[in-house]
């Protein structure tokens, strides 16, 4: 039950609110300004009752906090699935974006990282679990080097490795790695996976590879991502490191829907 100051404490509000926006003439009691807006006695009023309430009933300003924070979330998610929905070719079409996992599966995650990110380190071992696990995921890899020009080195490094059909050993190598990638432990580790140094050395200097990392930040942006690693399932974005359950959860649930797409 609403307690009679919560309820005069609303209808003060929504008569101060009427007030303001009506263009017939009000009761005296809630006269307007010629500025428009709130009265000095309505303002009077509503500070007034909002100072008894919060006596009366500390659990108003809680409520009315919870409330637009729910509406500023629902707000954002709105926002997501829209920009989801706007970007679904680049999520989902570019025939260069590294794939693991089943090219065919019927579930597709999008995984957004940054090779020198402590939360992508954190995720990695729980996606090859998913991917261990679940034969029929697919998992589009987007390099989003965010975190400094050495991540933008990194990032390059990867694309080339993709050129000698290395990448996911190599982003592999590159998410177990102890340490940051070094231009000498980039090279140490290509190595040990097969690559050719040189060869990837030449292919680093390709302006392709630049435009690529551009044009994954400007996706990443208009997807309103902040930060990495962030994943992208059905029309859902997913930010932060998560553990192979919530993974699971999240496969099961896209399967629900009969779709495998974002």
């Amino acid at each position: 039950m609403v307690s009679p100051t919560r309820s005069r404490f609303l209808a003060i509000l929504a008569a101060g609110l009427l007030a303001s926006l009506t263009v017939s003439a009000p009761p005296p009691a809630l006269a307007q300004t010629s500025e428009g807006g709130l009265s000095p006695r309505q303002r009077e009023e509503v500070v007034a009752l909002l100072r008894q309430a919060l006596k009366e009933d500390p659990t108003i300003l809680r409520d009315a906090i919870a409330a637009m924070q729910s509406a500023d979330q629902q707000a954002r998610q709105t926002a997501q699935r829209q920009a989801i929905a706007a970007n679904r070719a680049a999520l989902l079409q570019d025939a260069a974006d590294p794939v693991k996992g089943n090219p065919q599966g019927d579930v597709t995650i999008v995984e957004f990282f940054d090779p020198r990110c402590g939360y992508c380190k954190q995720l990695h071992p729980e996606m090859a679990a998913l991917l261990q696990a679940d034969p029929k995921v697919k998992v589009i890899l987007k390099d989003l080097p965010i975190l400094g020009p050495q991540s933008v080195v990194a990032s390059r490094a990867l694309l080339a490795s993709q050129r000698q059909g290395k990448y996911v050993a190599f982003q592999d190598a590159l998410l177990r790695l102890r340490g940051e990638p070094t231009d000498a432990a980039l090279k140490v580790e290509a190595e040990k996976v097969g690559i050719d140094w040189a060869r990837l050395q030449r292919d680093m200097a390709d302006p392709a590879l630049m435009q690529r990392l551009q044009a994954n930040v400007a996706l990443a942006q208009r997807l309103g991502i902040e930060g990495t690693p962030a994943l992208v399932i059905g029309d859902t974005l997913v930010p932060g490191a998560v553990d192979l359950a919530t993974l699971k959860q999240m496969v099961s649930a896209m399967r629900a829907t009969g779709s495998a797409t974002p």
